[in-house]
């Protein structure tokens, strides 16, 4: 006969064989959560730089010197290219001798005026002879604004011999050659800057409206766990293209976003309006040939398998269920463990 304490021993054994076994059997849930969520419109769309541009020569010359080629990457105001100046350091040390001769000029036509006033005021000499000094003065101040504003010029001509970077950016394309002779206007380099981007695409007509009323995208790549991207800076162009009939959107793209280069296509994600969805978990759903269901865990504890119709992905964990489930109902969060127990369940 077994004495009490050996019966109370083993009636402790079993209870923790008992509870191991029930936590063993927990299955994990989740419950199927309704959400007021936005609605979406999704285009194709393609990424541009803001500021890209290519530098045009602003004078004559032979090109002597390239700092730099494609793909570098250049500092605002960097010296991209340098022409030969011989002709505009001529051209500015002329100017500035005129200007010093004028000038000059100017000096004796204010000294002469002042001694023909004076001489005038004593009632010495004519009212001709004060004009005429007047005159005088008021040519040589318009000859000495003349040559400063060609003076000026000259060493704008003189500054163009140097061609700086207008912003920080990456080179794109070269366009010249060293000992190449261009002339105002010739194209040299052209680049962007990866600071300011946006994304260029197009929305039909049925649509435009809610673009512009609620003035929200996501930008995106397609391509698995790629960073979606926030906008709220949106243009909404106010024609239509007369051939496809859609409207052209741009969304600038906050700084720094290293996903995206220029040139890249791109996913864009409108908000257009809001309804309600009814979501699970996107780990909970499972696919068995042409068949998508989640196991459901009644109160009970009960498991029963369900197919059901799932739509889109939201915030990279969640799908939403279109039919097959009510908001409330618990489905298993891992579905291989739910199959195994749902198979002893029926024995």
């Amino acid at each position: 006969m077994m004495n009490s304490f050996a019966r109370a021993a083993c009636w402790f054994a079993l209870s923790l064989t008992i509870q191991a076994w029930a936590a063993e059997e927990r299955l994990e849930t989740a419950a199927v959560v309704a959400q007021t969520l936005p609605e979406m419109y999704v285009a194709d769309a393609v990424v541009e730089a803001v500021q890209q541009a290519t530098v045009a020569a602003e004078t004559s010359g032979r090109i002597k010197e390239i700092n730099f080629d494609v793909d570098d990457v250049v500092a605002k105001g960097d010296v991209l290219l340098r022409f030969t100046d011989k002709e505009q350091r001529a051209g500015l040390a002329r100017a500035e001798a005129t200007k010093q001769e004028a000038e000059a000029r100017l000096q004796q036509a204010e000294s002469e005026y002042e001694r023909i006033k004076s001489v005038y005021e004593k009632k010495l000499v004519a009212k001709s002879a004060l004009d005429t000094a007047e005159a005088n003065l008021k040519a040589a101040r318009q000859r000495v604004n003349a040559v400063v504003a060609e003076a000026k010029q000259a060493g704008e001509q003189l500054e163009y011999t140097v061609v700086r970077a207008p912003y920080a950016g990456i080179v794109v394309k070269r366009l010249v050659e060293v000992g190449e002779n261009v002339r105002p206007g010739t194209p040299l380099m052209t680049g962007f800057s990866l600071e300011k981007l946006r994304a260029t695409t197009s929305v039909p007509q049925a649509v435009v409206d809610a673009v512009r009323k609620h003035h929200r995208v996501s930008v995106y790549l397609d391509e698995p766990a790629a960073p979606h991207i926030e906008s709220t800076d949106i243009t909404v162009y106010p024609y239509a293209d007369p051939v496809s009939h859609g409207f052209t959107v741009r969304a600038l793209l906050p700084a720094a976003q290293g996903a995206f280069y220029p040139g890249m296509f791109a996913k864009a994600a409108f908000v257009v309006g809001e309804r309600p969805r009814l979501l699970v978990p996107a780990k909970s759903v499972v696919h068995r040939s042409e068949v998508t269901a989640v196991y459901v865990v009644d109160e009970q504890g009960r498991i029963a398998f369900r197919q059901v119709r799932v739509g889109g992905r939201f915030d990279a964990d969640q799908v939403e269920a279109l039919a097959g489930l009510t908001a409330g109902e618990r489905v298993a969060l891992d579905p291989v463990r739910a199959g195994v127990m749902l198979k002893d369940q029926r024995k």
